[in-house]
């Protein structure tokens, strides 16, 4: 369905216990090429929220559709298909310790069990290169690795199986303002050459201006608004006001949006 949203959530709700509702009557659609930042305070459920876009987590009433097909669909090979359709990026890269940063990239592609090893050895080494690492870092250890090559990694194993939608969390926390920016500039490279639809979760205000095109605000359990930065910026609110209001985040966002 090639006319559907990318993403498209309606009515979602998240109940902790018996009382705790995280989220309640969340709406959130993203269409094909967007890239949306999501922000909101601590314990407003942005992680919740991606994991249930990315199918780690069953929303306790409501549904949601990723590429115009349901995600909790109950038919485990479609669900599958579904889930080789986007990558995720978790905050802390999520590499397998034991394994090399080569066997960590082919992970996915050695799960889905089409692909012989020659082809998997070529298709590594080409998303190290999408994510501008070099050949000889395919052999290093997890525990071998600075940050921003972790973070590159977890890039390069989330874009293995050549995703539509790409689910950032936090992709530029704990990188320095150097590797930040630099990160930031690959990903708004790889946005553009691949076509991909970018979701992600910051509270970093220089990536949130330098990568989003749109703004998604989570408060009061709901999405309290979307769109443009310029129009969520005018909306008088208390987490907007103190989010964006600050003459610190001005400075910040005037930073973002000078990264080319």
């Amino acid at each position: 369905m090639a006319d559907s949203p990318i993403i498209e959530a309606r009515g979602l709700g998240t109940c902790f216990g018996q009382k705790k509702w995280v989220l309640r009557g969340l709406d959130l659609v993203v269409e094909r090429g967007e890239v949306v930042a999501l922000v909101g305070g601590s314990g407003s459920g942005k992680t919740t929220l991606l994991r249930h876009i990315n199918g780690l987590m069953r929303p306790s009433e409501g549904s949601v559709r990723l590429f115009g097909q349901p995600l909790f669909s109950g038919d485990r090979l479609a669900d599958r298909a579904l889930r080789r359709r986007f990558g995720m990026l978790f905050q802390q890269g999520a590499l397998f310790s034991a394994l090399t940063v080569f066997q960590n990239v082919a992970f996915p592609m050695r799960e889905l069990r089409l692909l012989d090893e020659d082809l998997i050895r070529d298709l590594v080494h080409l998303k190290l290169a999408q994510v501008e690492l070099k050949a000889s870092d395919a052999e290093l250890m997890p525990s071998e690795l600075s940050g921003g090559m972790i973070k590159r990694v977890g890039l390069a194993r989330a874009l293995a199986l050549e995703p539509e939608l790409l689910l950032l969390d936090e992709p530029t926390a704990g990188l320095d303002p150097d590797r930040s920016e630099a990160f930031v500039k690959l990903i708004k490279q790889l946005h553009a050459e691949l076509g991909l639809t970018v979701v992600l979760v910051t509270h970093d205000l220089d990536t949130l201006a330098a990568l989003a095109a749109h703004v998604a605000v989570l408060a009061e359990r709901r999405i309290l608004a979307y769109g443009p930065l310029d129009e969520i910026m005018q909306i008088d609110h208390p987490f907007i006001n103190g989010f964006f209001g600050a003459q610190r985040s001005r400075i910040a966002l005037e930073r973002g949006r000078a990264v080319p």
